[in-house]
């Protein structure tokens, strides 16, 4: 859920001058290293309640195996790769122990270069590990729309595990896995998934994620 001034793109999605922020309820787990979620409306939880968001979902499945984490979606509507290098340093103040990284698909739907985003996912990486050395990185495999034309679409796909290969990081190798083009999974607009396919989602991150947090 974002919050903090906002204002809008030129696309007329929403960018914020802030990072988002949703904790678990309980109090306690108010210092507790935080598993930061960086990116887009898909973490945002663009159309449901900030509460189906598949952040939120991880925070119940962590609360349910008693680890005391703290989840902060740092999602923004819009949010470009670029747009979450500049966020990085903020957010990283934070004790953070994980970092999900969900950038890129905005970047594929406005057919952004490969190669910048390749570096400004790279930057973000290293940037995490210099403030935290002991910190673990999930990052989430997207993919560009078809009609970017294959050639695009080839590059835009080999940047996540060539990210992953080259930065030693866990790839999830695509965020949406069985909720990308089911009618029923997603919103009108057939790209945002409605409660149940966030929750899918959140199945899908968690399978990555338990791993890097059982570690810790």
């Amino acid at each position: 859920m974002a919050c903090g001034h906002s204002a809008k793109e030129a696309d007329g999605s929403a960018t914020s001058a802030g990072p988002p922020v949703r904790r678990s309820a309980d109090p306690t787990l108010s210092a507790a290293p935080v598993v930061l979620f960086l990116g887009t409306s898909l973490t945002a939880g663009l159309g449901v309640d900030p509460d189906d968001a598949y952040p939120a979902r991880i925070q119940e499945k962590i609360d349910s195996a008693g680890w005391a984490f703290r989840v902060v979606n740092a999602g923004v509507s819009g949010e470009t790769s670029a747009g979450g290098l500049r966020r990085i340093d903020w957010l990283l103040r934070q004790p953070i122990a994980v970092l999900v990284l969900e950038l890129g698909a905005n970047d594929g739907l406005r057919g952004q270069d490969v190669d910048s985003l390749r570096a400004n996912l790279e930057t973000i990486i290293a940037r995490t590990r210099a403030a935290h050395p002991n910190v673990g990185i999930v990052l989430a495999g997207m993919e560009s729309p078809p009609n970017m034309g294959r050639a695009y679409t080839t590059a835009f796909h080999a940047v996540f595990p060539d990210v992953a290969r080259r930065t030693h990081v866990t790839l999830i190798p695509f965020l949406l896995d069985s909720v990308a083009a089911v009618p029923e999974l997603n919103q009108a607009d057939g790209i945002h998934p409605t409660a149940e396919g966030q929750r899918i989602v959140a199945n899908n991150v968690w399978k990555y994620l338990a791993p890097e947090l059982k570690r810790r």
